[in-house]
């Protein structure tokens, strides 16, 4: 198990100030790096995309030079098995959006980051394979999911956010708070470029760190006993509720499920009408309802968890019947129309 640490002032600044720092560093790098528009990392459209210019995608470098400004005040309680495998992958996915590499590649890069949490961590036995799985899927589906405006940056803001709550919770670990918090104050500030319409993406080395950090951290919560082990999960269920249905849909349509594609469901809410915009809002005011449920839910009895599972579970199957009504009429709508009356 992680050993509590009590959060002292180690720098002349008060580690209290961290999430602030991130957030103003994220605001300030993501302005600079964006203002080269013609040397700078774009985001070509392609299959898979929901715009239909060239975005600049330099918004990861900006995100995780603002987490680790806000961390260096609390550096003395950083977890090197954490910290090393999240700046490898950092490194890896800026490769990726700068050249390409081979799905392969990447998913290897994964699998050793997660190795690398494993060993570091008091992760049991029995738990080992489990935990491996959960964080080069949580790794992956988090890049997933970002490709509408401003959703992976909302899913740091909140996740994050209720991961510091979780921790204040426990009396155990401010420090650990502080630095899930500074994580979401990167992920806020990162909104006011990323909402729609978005100037600016995060790219493979915003979104594959963030999904790694969402697992590892969920890992730590769950070792320092500051959360159960089912707590990440309900925090993070928006994404992988999404990209976990998706997967399974795809698996049995027989698609080849490296192959890009606009199947998520937040995908399918933007292409029928609903638009970048309202679809983050909606996908907001879930994570916020979920994440403050799983804090209510540390506190509870197994019943009363089940129960919880139970009713978001039901909510969860509720929203995509939903989804795949709408998106089954808009594909109608798209049969009937002429060539004509699509070029209007």
């Amino acid at each position: 198990m992680v050993k509590s640490i009590p959060l002292t002032a180690r720098t002349n600044m008060s580690p209290h100030y961290s999430p602030l720092i991130s957030a103003l560093v994220t605001l300030a790098l993501t302005l600079i790096l964006s203002l080269n528009k013609d040397g700078t990392i774009k985001d070509i459209p392609n299959e898979r995309s929901l715009h239909t210019e060239p975005i600049p995608r330099v918004g990861g470098i900006a995100i995780m030079a603002g987490i680790l400004s806000g961390w260096v005040l609390m550096i003395r309680d950083w977890s090197w098995w954490i910290v090393l495998p999240m700046l490898g992958l950092f490194a890896m996915s800026m490769v990726d959006d700068m050249r390409g590499l081979t799905p392969k590649t990447r998913l290897v890069g994964h699998f050793v980051a997660a190795t690398i949490l494993l060993l570091g961590s008091s992760v049991p036995l029995i738990w080992v394979l489990p935990v491996l799985l959960f964080v080069v899927w949580m790794t992956n589906l988090y890049n997933f999911m970002d490709g509408s405006d401003g959703l992976a940056a909302g899913m740091a803001l909140f996740g994050f956010s209720m991961y510091g709550f979780g921790a204040l919770m426990s009396g155990k670990f401010p420090a650990f708070a502080l630095m899930c918090f500074s994580v979401g104050g990167a992920g806020l500030a990162f909104l006011y470029y990323n909402f729609h319409p978005a100037k600016v993406f995060m790219g493979d080395a915003g979104s594959i760190p963030l999904g790694f950090l969402a697992a590892a951290f969920g890992v730590y919560g769950w070792q320092a006993d500051c959360w159960p082990i089912w707590f990440p999960i309900l925090v993070f269920s928006p994404f992988i509720v999404d990209a976990t249905f998706t997967l399974l849909a795809r698996f049995r349509r027989g698609e080849k499920l490296s192959q890009a594609h606009r199947s998520h469901y937040y995908q399918r809410l933007v292409q029928s009408g609903w638009g970048h915009r309202n679809t983050a809002i909606v996908e907001y005011i879930v994570m916020g309802l979920v994440g403050i449920s799983a804090l209510w839910g540390i506190k509870q009895n197994t019943t009363e968890v089940l129960n919880l599972f139970a009713w978001w579970g039901a909510i969860y199957l509720g929203l995509s019947m939903w989804v795949d009504k709408r998106w089954k009429q808009h594909q109608a709508q798209l049969a009937t129309q002429t060539p004509e009356s699509l070029s209007q």
